[in-house]
């Protein structure tokens, strides 16, 4: 039974991959599509929306088999792993933008008039003002989305990527006893899941010790 645990437990690197991976690409591109977010221009303000709309409509396993199955009609052949991370990528985009546009309509408009008569210029006050507050505000929620993320990544199996839940299926095949077999799966994603939720947690804790605000 060692070798059973030790066999599934070893997808925990795919899926720790498929995670965090597509978080730090969706943390990072959704700061660019917030600023298309609060473009003064309606014609982009509607392409974004329309984006977010269709990315977090279609379920993740269906855009998992369009970018496994359906692009190759296009002539474009995506490894499973690739068409995976940039499943999720995309998905981790659409959200994580969204969460930053909630956490900044949630930091008070006065904080930059406030800066302004301050002469900061716009840099230093996204650097020293809004940043800070943003960062507090979102923190909760991006831990959450992360923690979407690992388990919507149990959906990569499906097209072949030797995750946790696809080595506790051959496992079943092979010996049977699922129950077991899929336990010790849901078990490694509990383990993986809490450190991300202490660690949003003890952040969230000491950004608003630090910088104090409301």
């Amino acid at each position: 039974m060692a070798e059973i645990f030790a066999y599934i437990a070893l997808g925990a690197g795919w899926t720790v991959f498929m995670t965090f991976g597509s978080a730090a690409i969706g943390i990072v591109l959704g700061l660019p599509l917030l600023v298309l977010a609060e473009c003064r221009f309606s014609l982009v303000r509607g392409l974004y929306n329309g984006f977010v709309h269709v990315i977090r409509g279609v379920p993740t396993l269906v855009w998992l088999f369009i970018a496994f199955f359906g692009v190759g009609q296009l002539g474009i052949t995506l490894t499973p792993v690739t068409a995976s991370l940039l499943t999720l990528s995309m998905i981790a985009t659409a959200y994580m933008s969204e969460i930053y546009r909630g956490g900044m309509k949630a930091i008070p408009a006065g904080q930059w008039e406030a800066a302004g008569a301050l002469n900061l210029d716009r840099t230093s006050t996204l650097r020293f003002i809004i940043g800070p507050q943003l960062f507090r505000a979102v923190s909760p929620s991006v831990a959450t989305q992360v923690i979407g993320l690992l388990k919507d990544s149990a959906l990569v199996s499906t097209i072949g990527v030797a995750d946790l839940v696809f080595r506790a299926g051959i496992m079943t095949q092979y010996h049977a006893h699922g129950l077991y077999m899929f336990g010790i799966a849901g078990a490694v994603y509990l383990l993986l899941s809490l450190p991300i939720a202490v660690f949003s947690r003890n952040i969230h804790a000491r950004i608003t010790r630090r910088y104090a605000v409301a």
